[in-house]
């Protein structure tokens, strides 16, 4: 407000007051006076000052709170105007007021917050639920209520918890209004969800229902059936009015009222009929409040008090609690030697003797002691506990959420910014640990505008009038999958086919028409043409683009309709086998394992068998000879020495099982290599390819020139675009050194339809990134979500397999695999028969060290004299010995030992 209208007010309200300098109270007076200032003639006012007379007789009845002081209230009506508002304020702050409780209205509290800080007095406000009035620009206010943040926010996690992403506003063009929606939007915007559509109505009574009517059908065109009323009663059932008017409370459509709705159906139920047939499955909220032994007596007085008219309300409890938690307040102020004094502020005395008379504005000395105690305030109330947080709200908020049904409501759940939807009380999950899972976010059932149960959609297809603009990329080659008629608007190929069948599909009517993408000299930058969503010139992108990171950061994708990747696409040369053509079969890790395992079971076969087996006897070179011989003549089958141990013959067994496989194997492998025509490429994977610095082919407009320089590091000068298959096979048939390619890559379906006539060329090696081709939507688009099921039941059904044999099925090569890989044979072929072999090697040596320790004679008992050491070494040479020994030798050798032993036995006793 402008300084002349300030002052304006000041003469004309002020000028009655003529009060002196430095007054003060004593530190316990009789009386605190207090002010409250809310709209008398409104739902809110009417149970608030019923409330407010009921908590100032329950405090000044109750002689330890105050020990004796009285509350004395002065009401003022504000009328919710701020004018009115502000010249109220005024007049309290010249007398003896130290706090005010109020105001009620949100537009009229920023006006009254200002005089409040400048003179601090605290305002108490158990009505005004504007998310901004928390701000520091209004130290001295004090919301008694819940914030409307927090409504906002149950409203985002209400329409996140059914999946819609688009909601339009309908709000009271006002300071509350704005703000409250503004918070919705920044709450909707952390869901990944938006405010598509946002109106204001003008706040007063006098808006006509033609005005309305112009609204909402500007919202029935659009495309979000998802709206949020933040009204007041008076312009809310004029909204659902004419919305019935217009057939928009019916199926499809979901309404969301804030607690304004909530807040008639408490204070005035029952509702006529005929207002009540208006608003059948609308949601709205309401302050929560814990039920309680106090509450459910206070509700009994009431009704004893009222007689059931006015019916009490949340905001009613939050009146007499607010009344209660300033006495608590003024009690502990006292205790902490406050002082009820003003003085007159400095500013304002150069003016004093003026006809404004000015100087009747005072400041409350210890108002700022009386607003920390405020602050920290924790009790309980009627409403649950007061307790502020650092941002001056009320702890722990919730709401219940209400579902009008028939000729009342029906709670179907709580939300709490503790944890979040839940069909469960707040009071009993602040018990647990908090959780705000998806799998946790619960409702009842609702049931929705048009006596449904089915969740709605949320969305439509806008009916204005408008074509759905969709970029189509005008390509130079590889028609077969989207193409321009020529002369014609008109476009087609597998992707056009594939988007029309998915289109028909959707249970509503998509009216699109196609726009030409490029320039039919040479294939457009698909890239680009995906940027033309973001900048509105395209609704949606139909072809052949590919699903890559970049492109989903700022589109939403269609499920994919064809699996795609980069795969490599080479020349092929015959392969001629050379000297060392018979090491082929094998790679370099199978030859090492099968020749140890040669020695290997060499080894253990002469352990097994040397005791009891002339063969494996002799000299050590000849044993040396023998094992060698032995070993390398299994291969062949062609080994001359028998085995006479049930263990070794047991090893041998398997290991000429093992052999048998693999001398199968190499033979039919090398009779491949030596007798078949092979054709073979340099080149065997992306890593080579990569390695050499010779030229890569691309197709021209492909994401794989990007993917190559910035993802593999390849330099752009390799890079060669390519504008269509015939330049694939010339750039491939002419080579790196005749200005042709080493290769080209390029994805799957391409070179799949490339390979298709060009026989001379392969795929090699394996697909290196792994992707799809799908259509682009705007972010969020619901359009997307759809078009992905009706490609899924495309690809249920086989209509998806029958339109791409339509288009891409005219193969006139051999049906032989396109790929080329080694045909080398590895050890991840064999490791099986490996291991069965080892396992049984080692298994026959634990038997036969078994056998061995068995005959090992015991040590006799006068060994101990010559000590431990000295005895284990003799066991060990006993034990070597036993094992290079004849077993008749042994067996001799063994009762020679015990006769010794009694005999040794015998003399030393």
């Amino acid at each position: 407000m402008n300084v002349a209208g300030f002052i304006f007010l000041l003469s004309l309200h002020l000028g009655v007051f003529q009060i002196g300098y430095g007054r003060n109270a004593s530190t316990r007076p009789a009386v605190v006076n207090i002010g409250a200032m809310f709209n008398f003639d409104s739902i809110i006012g009417r149970v608030a000052k019923i409330a407010i007379d009921e908590a100032l007789k329950d405090v000044n009845s109750n002689s330890s709170i105050l020990k004796g002081t009285k509350l004395s209230v002065t009401l003022q009506d504000t009328n919710c105007n701020g004018f009115l508002g502000m010249v109220e304020a005024l007049r309290y702050m010249a007398t003896d007021v130290v706090a005010i409780i109020g105001p009620q209205c949100s537009v009229v509290a920023p006006i009254i917050s200002h005089v409040a800080s400048e003179l601090r007095v605290p305002l108490l406000s158990f009505a005004a639920t504007d998310p901004t009035l928390s701000s520091l620009q209004f130290p001295f206010f004090v919301r008694t209520a819940q914030n409307d943040l927090y409504q906002m926010t149950a409203v985002a996690d209400i329409i996140d918890h059914y999946g819609w992403k688009e909601v339009i506003a309908i709000f009271i063009d006002d300071d509350w209004g704005r703000n409250g929606v503004s918070a919705l939007d920044d709450k909707l915007a952390e869901r990944r969800c938006k405010i598509s559509y946002k109106v204001g109505i003008q706040p007063d009574s006098s808006v006509t229902q033609g005005a309305i009517m112009d609204v909402l059908v500007k919202v029935a065109l659009m495309q979000s059936r998802i709206l949020v009323l933040h009204l007041n009663r008076r312009v809310g059932f004029k909204v659902f009015s004419v919305a019935n008017h217009l057939g928009m409370m019916g199926n499809g459509y979901v309404w969301i009222a804030t607690d304004w709705l909530s807040l008639v159906l408490d204070s005035e139920s029952p509702l006529p009929s005929e207002t009540m047939d208006k608003i059948q499955g609308v949601l709205t909220l309401r302050q929560h409040t814990p039920d309680s032994d106090g509450k459910r007596a206070f509700f009994a007085r009431w009704n004893r008090i009222t007689g059931g008219s006015p019916q009490l309300n949340a905001y009613g409890l939050y009146a007499y609690d607010t009344v209660w938690l300033l006495a608590h307040s003024l009690d502990a102020f006292f205790n902490q030697g406050g002082v009820i004094s003003f003085s007159n502020d400095s500013r304002i005395s150069s003016m004093a003797g003026s006809a404004l008379h000015l100087e009747a504005m005072s400041i409350f000395d210890d108002g700022v002691l009386l607003l920390k105690n405020i602050l920290l305030s924790d009790f309980v109330g009627l409403t649950g506990p007061l307790k502020f947080n650092s941002d001056r709200s009320l702890i722990l908020p919730a709401y219940d959420i209400i579902n009008v049904l028939g000729t009342g409501i029906r709670q179907i759940g709580y939300w709490s910014n503790y944890s979040g939807l839940s069909t469960v009380s707040p009071e009993t999950l602040y018990t647990r640990p908090p959780n705000r899972s998806s799998a946790n976010q619960k409702l009842y059932s609702v049931i929705w505008p048009g006596e449904t149960l089915s969740k709605p959609r949320g969305w439509v297809f806008p009916n204005n009038g408008k074509l759905l603009r969709i970029g189509v990329p005008n390509r130079v080659s590889y028609k077969e999958f989207v193409s321009q008629v020529r002369g014609t608007d008109m476009f087609k190929g597998f992707c056009i086919d594939v988007f029309t069948a998915a289109v028909n599909l959707l249970p509503y009517a998509v009216p699109y028409k196609f726009i030409s993408f490029g320039d039919g000299r040479k294939n457009p930058s698909y890239t680009e043409l995906v940027n033309k969503i973001t900048t509105g010139e395209f609704d949606a992108v139909v072809g052949d683009i590919a699903i890559v990171t970049n492109r989903t950061r700022i589109v939403d994708f269609t499920q994919p309709y064809v699996s795609s990747g980069l795969v490599i696409v080479a020349r092929l040369e015959k392969e001629r086998s050379g000297a060392w053509a018979f090491l082929q079969p094998f790679s370099r890790r199978m030859w090492i394992v099968t020749g140890s395992f040669f020695l290997i079971v060499g080894i253990v076969v002469w352990i097994l068998e040397h005791r009891i087996n002339d063969e494996f006897r002799g000299p050590p070179k000849q044993q040396v000879i023998t094992i060698l011989w032995f070993s390398f003549s299994t291969m062949f089958f062609a080994h001359r020495e028998n085995t006479m141990s049930t263990l070794g013959r047991l090893v041998l067994l398997v290991w000429l099982f093992v052999v048998l496989i693999i001398n199968s194997s190499y033979t039919a492998s090398l009779t491949s290599i030596l007798t078949v025509e092979h054709l073979s490429s340099p080149i065997k994977g992306i890593q080579s390819l990569a390695a050499t610095n010779e030229p890569i082919g691309y197709q021209e407009g492909s994401f794989a020139e990007r993917y190559l320089s910035e993802e593999l590091n390849i330099s752009r000068s390799r890079l060669v675009s390519l504008g269509s298959p015939e330049a694939y096979a010339l750039a491939l048939k002419r080579g790196p050194g005749n200005g042709g390619v080493a290769a080209v890559v390029d994805e799957r379906p391409y070179v799949e339809l490339f390979l298709s006539s060009q026989c001379s060329f392969k795929i090699v090696g394996q697909e290196f990134t792994k992707s799809g081709w799908g259509f682009a939507f705007p972010r969020d688009s619901p359009l997307a979500i759809d078009m992905s099921t009706a490609i899924l039941a495309l690809a249920e059904n086989g209509d998806l397999q029958r339109i791409h044999d339509k288009w891409l099925m005219q193969s006139t090569c051999s049906l032989e695999s396109t790929e080329i890989e080694t045909n080398q044979l590895n050890l991840s072929s064999f490791w099986g028969l490996f291991l069965i072999c080892g396992v049984a090697c080692i298994i026959a040596l634990f038997i036969y060290f078994l056998q061995i320790l068995q005959q090992l004679p015991p040590a006799p008992e006068s060994a101990s004299i010559t000590g431990q050491d000295s005895s284990h070494s003799r066991r060990l040479r006993r034990f070597l010995s036993l094992m290079d020994e004849k077993e008749e030798q042994s067996r001799s050798g063994q009762k020679r030992r015990k006769v010794d032993n009694e005999r040794d036995d015998e003399f030393g006793s």
